[in-house]
């Protein structure tokens, strides 16, 4: 483990150099990998883990849809695909990769295979932390660790595929076996971590749905969503509109930064695009700090994860879901932005 300076704060770090692939197999040779669901991480991180090397296996429900898509992936029912009960049998490490309103519901089913030596694993920390709301308390004698990729599973496969990593948080919940933090660290390598920083369950989901409400998502559409107003009440096109909130920032700008960072894209802009940036962003971060700490606090209050909760077992739910999200697509700023993107040059080659 490397002790990387961060900003002036020391953050211990795991590399592909200090843990590569070769000593993460030797490490998991034993193991039996149980990847359970195969939703939003369970197809990069199960696919990765197998290209990888290991012995993993995909417990799924039969006759699903997602069923079929592992099949589709390759996985063969009876020889690495089985019924959730038959692949937490002879699974080593669980991987328990279904959504937080998915293991809340199975946990019984779960907590039945957890025999002790088992390893239980998670992408994210909310089962764990905010267990007086889900029931998910582990048995004492399995280790509980987690790998949180920052980014989607779409996203963990395509990096893979391209040779590169997406970076993921580690965390040890429980330590049973003495060998949770050599199993955690292998299994990040494994499903194809650039780098692993560490962290705990707690920290992990805190940060995770403040990021997730905030710049990732809830924030980054509300931003989108007032700057192509005020154009479109301007007088601006649709086209114009989109163009200068969106399609500048994902296809030009941000890719800038992701290589060198928000000082280099300053340095390296218009001196009229530089001073304006340079003025105004002081105002947004004022104007957007108190609700990011209201924000904050009711993630750490757990109100959050139980509006979560609270909205995902309801029966209409996936019904009220579809309705926002076609809000969402039938607006005219992602219309137009559904038109832009078939503007795009790489789509005159297909």
């Amino acid at each position: 483990m490397a002790k990387i300076n961060f900003g002036g704060t020391e953050e211990n770090v795991v590399t592909r150099e200090e843990f590569p692939l070769e000593k993460a197999r030797e490490v998991l040779k034993d193991e039996v990998i149980a990847v359970i669901g195969y939703g939003v991480q369970g197809p990069g991180q199960a696919l990765n883990l197998k290209d990888n090397g290991f012995n993993v296996i995909v417990g799924q429900r039969q006759d699903s849809k997602t069923w079929d898509k592992a099949v589709a992936d390759g996985w063969e029912p009876g020889k690495t695909l089985f019924p959730i009960e038959e692949a937490l049998d002879k699974g080593t490490i669980i991987q328990y990769l279904l959504s937080d309103a998915g293991q809340i519901s199975v946990w019984p089913t779960v907590q039945k295979y957890l025999k002790p030596g088992k390893a239980l694993y998670f992408s994210h920390g909310f089962g764990a932390t905010y267990k007086e709301r889900t029931g998910i308390i582990p048995p004492k004698d399995v280790d509980v660790i987690l790998v949180a990729p920052k980014g989607s599973g779409t996203s963990l496969r395509r990096m893979f595929l391209e040779g590169r990593g997406l970076n993921s948080s580690y965390a040890i919940f429980q330590d049973a076996t003495g060998k949770a933090k050599d199993r955690v660290v292998a299994l990040g390598i494994g499903v194809g971590s650039g780098y692993l920083f560490e962290t705990t369950f707690q920290r992990e989901v805190y940060s995770d749905l403040t990021g997730e409400r905030g710049t990732l998502m809830g924030a980054i559409q509300g931003i989108f969503a007032a700057q192509y107003e005020v154009l479109r009440k301007n007088g601006h096109s649709p086209s114009e509109a989109f163009n200068e909130t969106v399609e500048e920032l994902t296809q030009s700008l941000m890719p800038l930064v992701a290589e060198n960072g928000m000082d280099w894209m300053y340095a390296n802009c218009s001196t009229t695009a530089q001073r304006g940036a340079l003025d105004w962003w002081k105002k947004f971060r004022d104007a957007t700090l108190p609700v990011f700490s209201d924000l904050y606090s009711e993630v750490a209050k757990g109100n959050e994860a139980q509006r979560s909760i609270d909205s995902n077992s309801q029966s209409d739910y996936r019904v009220k879901l579809e309705a926002e999200l076609t809000e969402l697509r039938e607006s005219e700023m992602w219309r137009a932005g559904a038109a832009v993107r078939q503007l795009r040059p790489e789509n005159d080659k297909k």
